[in-house]
């Protein structure tokens, strides 16, 4: 069976839980991260060099990154409407998958943990509020698109990129902050919350 090392507060691990509630997968969950099992120890390490959760072990397979855990395994079951096998349309999911892990990510990293943690570390006020704007910007580029597909992030069908992008999304919108007003952001939000998976993972108190 499936195995997923991650606590399930984690963004990244709600990805592959997300992933796996769509697949309709059995698997078991250990709890790795602050607050549970260290991600610290040579046996953890082994794993994921890295010392980060998510990591899965599926038979002999030992996996790290949440994207291409995520991507593995609809592919490894074959749902190719939520990863397309044709060469254009798969590339078009996986340009906003990483566009979500490096843009989009990198945008919100001080204003996150300032607003969000309140981590001491973060508490520069000037940094804050550019981190802030940054986010806002990032997030009106997924704006723009969301305006041109009227639907989901690549078009009208519900993708693997929507996994990732949809708890970004839930991140921005629970940061206390000013938010820019994005109305198909805002649409795209409740489109995602008609799925019971989301719910479960996504739009479900945590940030």
């Amino acid at each position: 069976m499936l195995k997923i090392y991650g606590k399930a507060s984690s963004i990244n691990v709600r990805k592959v839980l997300w992933t796996c509630a769509e697949l309709n997968l059995n698997y078991t969950r250990e709890d790795y991260g602050t607050g549970f099992a260290p991600t610290t120890t040579p046996e953890f390490l082994s794993m994921n060099p890295n010392g980060m959760v998510p990591v899965i072990r599926d038979e002999e397979l030992v996996l790290w990154e949440s994207n291409t855990i995520c991507r593995y395994l609809v592919h490894r079951h074959k749902r190719f409407d939520l990863l397309p096998i044709d060469a254009e349309q798969k590339a078009r999911v996986e340009q906003w998958m990483d566009w979500q892990a490096t843009e989009l990510n990198n945008s919100w990293r001080y204003a996150f943990m300032s607003l969000a943690r309140q981590h001491v570390d973060y508490q520069d006020e000037q940094k804050t509020n550019a981190g802030v704007a940054l986010w806002n910007s990032q997030m009106s580029i997924l704006n723009q698109q969301l305006a041109r597909t009227g639907a989901f992030v690549t078009g009208q069908a519900f993708t693997l990129a929507d996994v990732v992008l949809g708890l970004s999304v839930n991140r921005w919108v629970m940061t206390p902050m000013a938010h820019a007003d994005l109305p198909f952001v805002m649409g795209y939000y409740e489109r995602l919350s008609q799925r019971p998976a989301f719910m479960v993972h996504g739009r479900n108190g945590l940030v």
